[in-house]
């Protein structure tokens, strides 16, 4: 059965963040569908409008093995404050074998908050602990522990790509969607 992962976008994201894992996964096979928050028409942090398929509100968690939060401010605080969105966030959290990927200030921002990084090893943006102060964030570019893919920045996003793909497909998929961009050969 085809993986599905849904890809989180309110005003304000963080361009790379968002398209660079996006791009990755479906690289890999997996069908992927951006969703805003508020509209389908969502501008970035630095205000390239993107087209998404859907809206947050239209989706059911059900139907997705994924969910990407990217960063990017005030993206990874608009998302923090849509309830729709937190929904969907938990309930794919709590399904067998889903993915949480979490990115720049969103892990600090999005997953704190909510509760989905107790016990949990992770990362986010240098800065951004401050969203969630009584947490210890790691410095690593990318962290897993367990179904929760946390990365430090925009830098990592190949990275944090790739790890949800090996997650998502198998580490043999992510090897070779690596090998074909030629990423970090």
């Amino acid at each position: 059965m085809k993986k599905r992962a849904i890809v989180l976008l309110a005003e304000g994201f963080e361009e790379c963040e968002a398209i660079c894992p996006a791009d990755v996964m479906k690289r890999s096979g997996v069908e992927v569908v951006l969703a805003g928050i508020g509209g389908k028409r969502i501008f970035s942090t630095h205000k390239i409008a993107i087209e998404c398929d859907t809206t947050v509100e239209e989706c059911s968690s059900s139907s997705f093995d994924c969910v990407l939060i990217p960063g990017g401010m005030p993206g990874a605080v608009n998302i923090s404050q849509s309830w729709e969105a937190n929904r969907l966030i938990i309930e794919i959290a709590n399904k067998e074998g889903a993915i949480v990927a979490s990115i720049c200030a969103s892990p600090a921002a999005v997953l704190g908050p909510l509760g989905l990084l107790e016990g949990k090893k992770a990362t986010c943006f240098p800065g951004c602990e401050s969203f969630f102060p009584d947490f210890q964030f790691l410095d690593d570019g990318v962290v897993q522990d367990g179904n929760i893919i946390t990365a430090k920045s925009a830098g990592y996003a190949f990275d944090f790509g790739l790890k949800i793909v090996e997650n998502l497909i198998s580490k043999e998929k992510s090897e070779e969607i690596r090998r074909q961009i030629y990423y970090k050969e």
